[in-house]
């Protein structure tokens, strides 16, 4: 069953974050993920859920999803992200169609 990395993130280091985007878009493919949703224009039409940037992975199940979060490989990257943004990320397992 597919699962999910859900991110919101507030961007306060341009350029950093740029870099950290392009070698997390290549790790993410090669471990078997893939955007679903990538930033874009966000629309409040129910109260105000504090969102600023959103992002959704999804991978082909939970344990590929965990491996790519938490594997060695992307810890390098993630001390990136966090020297360029504030993000708060849930892992969440999809449902069957």
């Amino acid at each position: 069953m597919a699962a999910y990395l859900i991110a919101n993130l507030q961007v306060h280091d341009a350029q950093g974050f740029a870099r950290y985007g392009a070698l997390g878009e290549v790790m993410i493919a090669r471990t078997g993920g893939r955007y679903l949703v990538r930033g874009g224009k966000l629309e409040d039409v129910e109260g105000q859920m504090g969102l600023t940037r959103l992002i959704v992975l999804e991978y082909p199940d939970m344990a590929s999803l965990r491996a790519f979060y938490f594997g060695e490989d992307y810890k390098p990257l993630l001390a990136m992200r966090e020297a360029a943004a504030t993000s708060q990320v849930t892992l969440v397992e999809g449902c069957a169609p």
